[in-house]
């Protein structure tokens, strides 16, 4: 059997109205001019709303929408930009009945995107960013993505130092867990994220991957976020010799939610909704008992 891989049981992501018993997909929409893979796509309202629109049908569970870009080295947007950005997406999705998560570090852009309707928070930072973040989420009640983070993106591969990758992430997880619930975030509401990327190299990437069992003990929720990342262009050249595009690692990130969803993964963030969406159900017939 692959490390990491067997029949396990999908912890639910907890949010009403969702699939349960399966991997949820998360559609990546980037209201941004510099995310790495679509950067200034959907910078547009009605170009985002539309594809946002287009995940749903093509079966996206949630649709996350940010405003700020985090890949390595990216500067920050105003708070005021950001929620120019992101709010009015939000409203007009909601609107249309979509299921929409907030990509945010910052406690105000929460608070507007709740306003409007949205149902889950997804914190790069874990609450780290804002000290307020833990008090607008324990406020509400959404959901709330804490992901592992160990500093903003032009500083954060400085910080990919690990004795044990796997063991270090889960013991800075379970401190954000205990920091959140002392904040008064309900556990129930709380969904963890490896950060694949943020503050690791490729090698930490696939130690995490195969590893998941043990940041699932922590016994919360996981979401994963694999889609289109530099590691997969690593792995994809060490076997070709070439480098593949961002946009062309979509292959590579299904082939990921694969192996996540089968490891027990409760959501995966992805740009390429239809792939990851067969690689959930290839998922479910391998865990389905023979």
């Amino acid at each position: 059997m692959v490390p990491g891989v067997g029949r396990t049981a999908v912890r639910p992501f907890p949010v009403p109205g969702t699939a349960t018993g399966r991997c949820l997909v998360m559609g990546i929409l980037n209201v941004t001019p510099d995310s790495f893979s679509d950067g200034a796509r959907y910078l547009a309202r009605d170009a985002a709303v539309g594809h946002g629109l287009a995940m749903v049908r093509n079966g996206a569970d949630l649709v996350d929408v940010g405003g700020e870009s985090t890949r390595p080295g990216a500067s920050r947007v105003s708070e005021p930009e950001e929620l120019r950005r992101v709010v009015p997406v939000v409203q007009a999705l909601v609107a249309s009945g979509v299921r929409v998560s907030v990509d945010t570090m910052r406690a105000r852009v929460a608070a507007a995107a709740i306003g409007a309707g949205a149902t889950v928070v997804n914190d790069v930072s874990g609450g780290l960013a804002d000290i307020e973040m833990g008090r607008v989420v324990a406020e509400s009640d959404v959901t709330y993505v804490a992901m592992h983070w160990r500093g903003h993106s032009d500083q954060m591969m400085e910080r990919a130092s690990y004795l044990n990758v796997v063991e270090d992430v889960r013991s800075e997880l379970l401190r954000r867990v205990d920091a959140l619930v002392a904040a008064g975030i309900d556990a129930g509401r709380i969904v963890l994220d490896p950060g694949l990327g943020f503050a690791k190299n490729a090698d930490h990437c696939w130690a995490l991957l195969r590893g998941l069992e043990r940041i699932l003990d922590l016994g919360h929720p996981l979401l994963v976020g694999a889609s289109r990342k530099a590691f997969l262009g690593r792995a994809a050249e060490q076997s070709s010799g070439a480098v593949p595009t961002a946009a062309d690692r979509d292959h590579l990130t299904a082939a990921v939610t694969t192996l996540a969803a089968a490891a027990g993964a409760a959501c995966v963030r992805v740009h390429d909704v239809r792939s990851s969406r067969d690689a959930v159900t290839v998922a479910g017939v391998w865990q389905s008992p023979s």
